[in-house]
């Protein structure tokens, strides 16, 4: 039986779990976007109902629905940077940021269906156009999602640093030691893949399709004002409906996967049996990986090898991998599996800090 060690942990060595570490430059860029898009959107709808334009309309009620998206981008990046450090969220707050972006894609979805009602709708009962001055607003419409996409393009190296923080578990029944390292270091760089800002990518979507709608509003005003299609301006629609959906599916592809926690397919998997493996007679037996920040993740490992393996050499072998955020380490070894004794050990380190029980 061993008797823990009464004397409390200094204040530097406790261990907030604060993988990330919020995003403020995209979060301040997604405000100026937000503005910009909400005062275009009056002016669309304005004109598109003045001008009796479906796809200026068109345009305009889905630059709303970006505006009321980019909104949510925002709040998203509230709640995450407000609740950093919370001891609720166990892995901080980055899937608040990731709910965001799902939730932006569902309602791109939404935004896309209603296009389709509305371009049939005008389709079958079409109505009188004026070309030139919807054309005017909707060349006017596309320089504003042109800005905003420049503002909201991804560069996640503005992320703040994240803190590393692994554990270590070597279990076996002649020793059971848990060795918690927690190193703090800038942002780790990405696995295979490579992950960028889901949240920001959502509003980029947005204001990237909000663009394409109003190239294909252009052309199809063009076309009707030039030779008298009038069909162009509902087909259009349409079209730019069927864009969005595509789009909107492959944000929704790439969000659940990391709500879920269905990235057991990333290259980093590969990399930790494969560096793990590399140790003699030492097999990985379970193996659990997710995401806690968009280039970090937490990591538990269970592995089997001969007597005298620890933690520390899963440890050492995996040192390179620096977006290992969260490392925790289960040791069986020969003796431990034939029954042999039975002791355990408890250790965290923090820098300088030790604390032994």
């Amino acid at each position: 039986m061993t008797t823990p060690d009464p004397r409390p942990l200094r204040p530097d060595c406790q261990h907030p779990q604060a993988f990330a570490t919020g995003n403020p430059v995209a979060e301040a860029k997604t405000r100026r976007a937000t503005v910009l898009t909400a005062v275009m959107m009056v002016i669309e709808i304005v004109a598109g109902l003045a001008f009796g334009s479906m796809a200026l309309l068109a345009d305009g009620w889905h630059m709303g629905t970006h505006t009321l998206a980019l909104g949510l981008t925002l709040l998203a990046y509230a709640v995450a940077r407000r609740n950093i450090g919370n001891p609720r969220y166990a892995f901080g707050t980055w899937k608040v940021e990731v709910l965001g972006g799902y939730t932006s894609a569902l309602m791109l979805l939404l935004v896309a269906a209603a296009m389709v009602w509305e371009s049939v709708e005008r389709l079958l009962n079409p109505g009188p156009v004026q070309y030139r001055e919807a054309i005017a607003v909707a060349v006017v419409g596309l320089a504003v999602n042109l800005v905003c996409a420049w503002w909201l393009k991804d560069d996640h190296s503005h992320h703040g640093h994240s803190h590393g923080h692994s554990h270590g578990h070597g279990h076996s029944h002649d020793d059971h030691d848990h060795d918690h390292d927690h190193d703090h270091d800038e942002a780790a760089p990405a696995s295979g893949k490579g992950h960028t800002d889901l949240n920001l990518r959502a509003a980029y979507l947005h204001v990237v399709t909000d663009a394409a709608t109003s190239v294909l509003a252009i052309i199809a005003l063009i076309a009707g004002w030039a030779w008298g299609a009038a069909w162009m301006d509902p087909a259009m629609g349409v079209l730019g409906s069927i864009l969005i959906t595509w789009w909107a599916i492959g944000l929704l592809r790439t969000t659940s996967r990391a709500l879920l926690d269905a990235e057991m397919d990333d290259p980093i998997v590969a990399r930790i049996r494969g560096k793990v493996g590399t140790l003699p007679g030492v097999q990985v037996s379970d193996l659990h990986l997710w995401r806690v920040a968009s280039e970090r993740w937490a990591c538990v490992l269970s592995v089997r090898g001969p007597d005298g393996l620890d933690a520390a050499g899963i440890h050492q072998v995996l040192a390179s991998e620096k977006q290992l955020a969260h490392l925790s380490v289960e040791v069986s070894t020969t003796a431990a599996l034939a029954g042999q004794g039975h002791t355990h050990g408890h250790e965290h380190k923090h820098g300088g800090c030790g604390h032994r029980h």
